[in-house]
């Protein structure tokens, strides 16, 4: 098998027929390409109605497997790659792909032409569009301290002075080495799941592929953004938190342990500390200039409070 793509679904299931629906040309034009999609016990009629879909249109190419449990994101994709790892001729490539997100003609075929073509690149990533077609950020650098600051200030200023070590890379029409991008859409080399393991299923959801890139990195696999893939993303349907098209909802205590449980493990214990301390700097002084200049709050409800309650300072290091 060439490449084995692998969508995760939990109670998406008319999304994921789409999304299948926009595989057909991938399949046809590679050939030895398989699609596998796992349910993380969704409880919702979603076995069936996706089963029915792969029956009804003939997609012999996808196979659907239920799981028992909810184990999250990275647990959900582990458990539709190991089975394909283990075989005789594991696929050369992992495709994973959100069960929002639609491939656009050639997506998958022209990441594989370029992941052949340079043998030294671990992962890579799509340039990602929304339902209006504008571009969404795809690709980012890791998160450190630096960051961390940047993104609880929200002063331009600042993001000048830090251009380099904020999280969003200014991206173009230009293949591009990058830190980590978005597991809506990503191809990962065989070899860098046998270097460095799958996903951590600790992470339930968010930072999971953060942390997948960072190990890849540190293992000597570049993760690169490939303009001419482009994947269409209906953010956040699956999950609602990030969606700029609606109100901002409160951010769940499993996104603030994805965050810490990044930063103990692969940062350390004293650069965890000063990731929360810098954002919680910049954060209030954010809110105490949004409150003085009588701006209206975007922000999600009791962030700072979550935040607060989550960081290093309360919980510790226990991830």
């Amino acid at each position: 098998m060439k490449v084995l793509v692998v969508v995760v679904n939990y109670r998406t299931p008319k999304l994921v027929v789409d999304s299948l629906g926009s595989l057909q040309h991938e399949v046809e034009q590679i050939g030895d390409m398989h699609v596998v999609v796992t349910d993380n016990d969704s409880g919702d009629g979603s076995v069936e109605i996706i089963r029915s879909a792969i029956e009804a249109n003939g997609w012999d190419w996808c196979t659907l497997i239920p799981l028992t449990s909810n184990g999250g994101y990275g647990a959900g994709n582990n458990a539709g790659i190991q089975p394909y790892l283990d075989a005789e001729e594991p696929p050369d490539y992992v495709m994973l792909l959100n069960p929002d997100a639609c491939v656009h003609r050639g997506a998958i075929s022209k990441l594989l032409t370029f992941m052949e073509s340079r043998p030294d690149v671990g992962i890579a990533g799509t340039r990602v569009e929304g339902a209006d077609g504008k571009q969404a950020h795809s690709a980012f650098r890791f998160p450190s301290a630096a960051s961390e600051l940047v993104e609880g200030f929200k002063l331009g200023l600042l993001t000048k002075l830090l251009r380099d070590r904020q999280l969003l890379y200014e991206l173009g029409d230009e293949v591009m080495q990058v830190d980590w991008v978005t597991g809506a859409a990503m191809m990962i080399r065989k070899e860098v799941l046998t270097d460095v393991g799958l996903f951590d299923g600790e992470y339930f959801l968010y930072f999971d592929e953060v942390d997948l890139c960072f190990r890849a990195s540190r293992a000597g696999w570049p993760a690169y953004y490939v303009p001419n893939s482009v994947v269409t993303h209906l953010q956040a349907q699956a999950t609602g938190i990030t969606d700029d098209r609606k109100d901002k909802r409160r951010y769940p205590s499993y996104w603030f342990d994805s965050r810490r449980r990044f930063f103990v493990r692969n940062r350390g214990k004293g650069q965890a500390m000063l990731a929360d301390l810098a954002f919680l700097l910049g954060y209030t002084t954010f809110r105490a200039r949004s409150v003085i200049q009588r701006k209206h709050n975007e922000e999600p409800p009791h962030f700072w409070r979550d935040f607060v309650r989550n960081s290093t300072f309360v919980k510790g290091f226990d991830v």
